[in-house]
C-alpha cells in the first residue's frame, strides 16, 4: 500500500520498494516521502507569496504612507519611471536635460539651510530647491542644474542641490517654498511636469572652492554657479598638460594624485557645450573663490575671493534629514504651465491611489 504521493519506486530509479527485514520501508520509501515533503514546502512558498502580493496590493491601494519604499517587482512608481518599466525600457539614469519634458509627482522637505548631497555651503537665498532620485540625481552628475517644475498653481525654476535616497524616477522632492509655489502645501503630493531649463540666467561669475583637506598632493574642487550640468573639469598648473578630474558623487571633482602647488587654470564644460577657463585658483582650502568668467552669456565683473561663511561640508555624501509632508490627495496640474510646456506634454497625476491622513516622514534620510 502507498501513501498515495509517490509512487512504489525510489525516485533514483534503483529498483522496485525495498523493504527491511522487519517490514519498514527501505532507503526507497526514505527518498520518495522526502520528495512529497519538497512538493508540501513548495505549496507553502507558493502560498506566502500570494499572500505577500495580495497584502502589498492592499497596501497599494491607500493604506501604506507616500514615503513608504514601493514592494520591488510589484508595481512600477508613477511617473516617467514606470512608463519606461511598462514598455520594457530602464528607468531613467541621468540628469534630466534638454527640453524632454517628464512627468511625475512633487512632495517637499526642508534642508534646513545645508546645501545637500551637492555639498554646496548653504541652500540657495531664495529657497528654491529639489532633490532628485538616485536616478536623476545620477551619482552627482546633476548637481548646479536647474529644473522648470508644473504644478496646480503654476512653474517654479528650482536648483538641483540634494539627492533624495527612496525617490524613484518621476518623483522631485522640492523645498517646502517652492512646492507651494505649484500647489496647496496640505496637499502634500501632486502630480506635476518638470523639465530641464536649458542656459538658464547665471547669477553671476563661477565660483570655486578646493576641499579641506587638499594639497599639492591631494585636489579637490567644488565649482558652482554653472547653470547647466557640467561633463567635465581639467586642471592644470602653469603651462603643463591638462589634467580631467574624477566627479564624486559628492560633487567635488578630484585628483587623487594631486596637481601641484597652484595657482591653477580650471576648464570647464557642461553638457551643451559651452566651455570656459578660469585662471588664478588657488590652493586655498574652505574658501570660495570667484572668477571673473561667466559659463556663458560674457565675461564677469572682476574677480573677488569671498569667505563661505558655512561650516566646512563633509566629505563623505550625507543626505539632510527630511520632513516630507504626505499626501491625502493627488490634484493634476492645470494649464497655468508655460504654453511650450503644455504643448510639449500635460503633467499627469499620480498612479498611485493615494489617501488616509498625513504622516510624519521625517525618519526618511
Amino acid at each position: 500500500m502507498t501513501d498515495g504521493n509517490v509512487p512504489d519506486e525510489p525516485l533514483d530509479g534503483s529498483g522496485p520498494d525495498r523493504r527491511t527485514s522487519d517490514g519498514r520501508p527501505g532507503p526507497g520509501r526514505r527518498r520518495a516521502r522526502t520528495a512529497g515533503r519538497r512538493r508540501w514546502l513548495a505549496a507553502g512558498g507558493v502560498a506566502a507569496l500570494a499572500t505577500v502580493l495580495g497584502l502589498s496590493l492592499a497596501l497599494r491601494s491607500g493604506a501604506a504612507p507616500a514615503c513608504a519604499a514601493p514592494s520591488v517587482g510589484l508595481a512600477a512608481p508613477a511617473g516617467a519611471g514606470s512608463v519606461a518599466l511598462a514598455a520594457g525600457r530602464p528607468p531613467l539614469a541621468a540628469p534630466p536635460t534638454g527640453g524632454t519634458v517628464h512627468r511625475g509627482k512633487a512632495t517637499f522637505y526642508d534642508s534646513k539651510g545645508a546645501g545637500g548631497n551637492c555639498s554646496y555651503p548653504s541652500a540657495p537665498a531664495n529657497r528654491l530647491y529639489v532633490a532628485l532620485g538616485p536616478g536623476e540625481y545620477s551619482a552627482g552628475a546633476a548637481c548646479g542644474g536647474y529644473l522648470d517644475v508644473t504644478g496646480p498653481r503654476g512653474t517654479v525654476r528650482v536648483l538641483i542641490m540634494d539627492q533624495c535616497p527612496e525617490c524613484a524616477p518621476g518623483h522631485v522632492d522640492l523645498s517646502r517654498e517652492a512646492f507651494a509655489r505649484i500647489a496647496d502645501p496640505v496637499q502634500g503630493i501632486v502630480g506635476v511636469s518638470y523639465r530641464a531649463a536649458v542656459d538658464p540666467p547665471l547669477s553671476g561669475p563661477l565660483t570655486f572652492r578646493i576641499k579641506e583637506g587638499a594639497s599639492q598632493y591631494w585636489f579637490a574642487v567644488l565649482v558652482a554657479e554653472h547653470g547647466n550640468p557640467l561633463r567635465t573639469v581639467e586642471v592644470r598648473q602653469g603651462s603643463g598638460a591638462w589634467r580631467t578630474a574624477a566627479r564624486q558623487d559628492f560633487n567635488y571633482w578630484l585628483i587623487d594624485s594631486g596637481a601641484g602647488p597652484g595657482p591653477y587654470a580650471v576648464r570647464v564644460t557642461d553638457v551643451y557645450g559651452h566651455r570656459v577657463t578660469a585662471t588664478g585658483i588657488t590652493m586655498s582650502p574652505g574658501r570660495v573663490q570667484r572668477s571673473t568668467v561667466k559659463m556663458y552669456g560674457g565675461s564677469a565683473p572682476a574677480a573677488r575671493t569671498a569667505a563661505s561663511g558655512r561650516p566646512p561640508s563633509p566629505r563623505a555624501s550625507v543626505t539632510p534629514s527630511r520632513t516630507t509632508a504626505s499626501p491625502s490627495a493627488v490634484a493634476a496640474p492645470t494649464s497655468s504651465a508655460p504654453p511650450e510646456v503644455a504643448a510639449a506634454s500635460a503633467p499627469a497625476a499620480s498612479a498611485e491611489p493615494l489617501a488616509g491622513r498625513p504622516v510624519d516622514c521625517a525618519s526618511r534620510s
